[in-house]
């Protein structure tokens, strides 16, 4: 074998060695992507558990509050069917934005059992009920922490999966899917941890 096809063979290695590489990179950030969701899945049905405990407990105290125990239920049976369309396919972006806004539904309809339970400090004092509010709280700060560690996931894998030559690789192997960041429609909610209170 001359110099030149040592060359040749040589150059080739290295470029088929940095092509294996990139799409090897492509698969770890999408797998980075599916596993960061999957944390936001595990607390996200960890608070949608809470709740019923919670509409319950409130029942004994809220009779005439009917109405507002009923929004929260149907706003997480929602928040639910949102989870659930993303399930999968964390890269569907309307099914990612169906879960944040019905999130920020959950979110306000909490906020809502919230007010109403000021009117009622035998409820607040509520041992059970004590419980689940910091179990809910707990819940929902890692919800936050999930949801940003997903978000800079999708940034990651994004921002690599659009720069040249990883482009030319992902179109070719279908891995040209952007992956979409789980927002709430309040872009404020997003900044920090929701705070939720009994």
């Amino acid at each position: 074998m001359d110099l030149f096809s040592i060359v040749v063979l040589g150059l080739i290695s290295i470029i088929a060695w940095y092509l294996i590489s990139i799409y090897n990179k492509l698969v770890l950030y999408q797998t980075r992507v599916k596993n960061a969701f999957a944390q936001i899945e595990v607390q996200l049905r960890r608070r949608y558990d809470l709740i019923p405990n919670l509409v319950e407990t409130a029942k004994a105290y809220l009779k005439h509050e009917a109405e507002t125990l009923e929004a929260v239920i149907q706003a997480r049976n929602q928040a639910i069917s949102g989870l659930q369309q993303t399930q999968g396919d964390p890269t569907n972006s309307s099914a990612m934005q169906s879960l944040g806004t019905a999130e920020t539904g959950l979110m306000g309809a909490l906020g809502k059992l919230n007010v109403v339970m000021e009117d009622y400090p035998d409820l607040k004092a509520d041992a059970t009920m004590m419980q689940l509010s910091s179990e809910l709280t707990h819940t929902e700060n890692k919800v936050a922490f999930a949801r940003q560690a997903f978000n800079d996931a999708v940034l990651l894998f994004n921002s690599y999966m659009h720069s040249f030559p990883q482009q030319l690789i992902a179109d070719k192997y279908g891995m040209n899917k952007e992956a979409a960041f789980l927002e709430m429609a309040d872009h404020e909610a997003i900044q920090e941890a929701p705070k939720v209170s009994f």
